[in-house]
């Protein structure tokens, strides 16, 4: 290039950062995180923080402490207090072991149900015509998009000893109705009380067409060679599914089994308004008694103590699901 033409084309001036930024870039990037960076600190962070710390503490709002944040003097530090409690024989403590119990029996039988009806169903859809198979996903998507209020008050309804819809459609083809599907404390089927079946039938009716609609994604997901040859080799459709489709939606199996445990272990709103833990505690979950003893009874540190078991009851049983349902391999 000759003198001229770099006198005429000077090279630009304009300073970057190592990043490769410009000034007016580097503030657009710090104007954008900083706002994040503080509603994450103070929104999630920080009381992440302050229930560990609540943990340790005999910690109630009402009374006044003498240290930092209304720590110490009138609530002491009590160390691992609160966890050695949930072990003794106080009543407490033994409806924290009952909310403890009724919480991994309904996410259990929650995920049994869960699976064994949108796998099934999912695949039912997508062998659907095209024309139809839309239709189909957004119906049965609509319960998950509904208010849980609406939705438990709803099957309160259909559950009611007298007016209830399915009491009277058990009478009506001559069958005897259970007493009350949510008040009698003596109605328990294979050992689980009719009231936590109830509530179960509830949550899965809302809850399982965010699942299908995962199980159809994965299932137009595979590809069509692989069943194509499966067909030719003679393979029936019994076959085919268990031999080759659902070996290859286990990533899809890990994803599912996962939310779906800890939506569960973290269900509130349907228990409180359809049995607010109910009859004698058999539906009390462990979000019931956290809520209880945190606002009710104004306990905040023995409620921060069970929320972090509830934590690692979720992260035991996503690491326990993570070891039996992980691949290493891709299709």
């Amino acid at each position: 290039m000759t003198r001229a033409a770099i006198a005429s084309n000077p090279p630009s001036t304009a300073r970057t950062d190592p990043g490769g930024l410009r000034p007016g870039q580097r503030a657009f990037v710090w104007g954008s995180l900083i706002p994040i960076f503080l509603y994450l600190s103070i929104f999630a962070l920080f009381p992440m923080i302050w229930v560990v710390v609540l943990s340790f503490f005999n910690y109630s709002p009402v009374r006044v402490g003498d240290g930092l944040l209304g720590l110490g003097g009138r609530n002491p530090f009590v160390g691992l207090g609160n966890f050695i409690a949930m072990f003794d024989s106080t009543q407490t403590a033994q409806l924290f072991r009952t909310a403890v119990r009724n919480t991994v029996t309904f996410a259990s039988l929650v995920m049994i149900a869960n699976l064994a009806i949108t796998l099934p169903l999912a695949v039912l859809v997508e062998s659907a015509h095209d024309r139809v198979k839309g239709l189909f996903r957004a119906i049965y998507f609509l319960p998950t998009v509904s208010s849980a209020v609406a939705v438990a008050i709803m099957w309160g309804y259909v559950f009611h000893p007298q007016q209830g819809l399915l009491n009277n459609f058990i009478k009506l083809i001559g069958l005897t109705p259970p007493k009350a599907w949510l008040t009698d404390p003596s109605a328990v089927f294979f050992g689980v009380p009719l009231a936590m079946i109830a509530v179960i039938i509830a949550y899965v009716w809302q809850d399982f067409g965010y699942n299908l609609v995962i199980f159809i994604a994965a299932l137009q997901g595979i590809p069509h060679d692989i069943r194509d040859a499966a067909q030719i080799d003679g393979a029936s459709g019994w076959q085919e599914f268990w031999r080759i489709t659902l070996p290859l939606l286990q990533p899809t199996l890990l994803l599912v089994c996962t939310l779906t445990m800890i939506s569960s272990f973290q269900v509130f709103v349907i228990f409180q308004v359809m049995t607010n833990g109910g009859p004698q505690n058999q539906t009390r979950s462990l979000t019931m008694d956290i809520y209880e003893n945190a606002f009710r009874y104004q306990a905040m540190g023995w409620a921060a103590a069970m929320s972090l078991m509830l934590f690692a009851m979720v992260l035991i049983v996503t690491l326990v699901q993570f070891r039996l349902l992980r691949t290493d391999w891709e299709y």
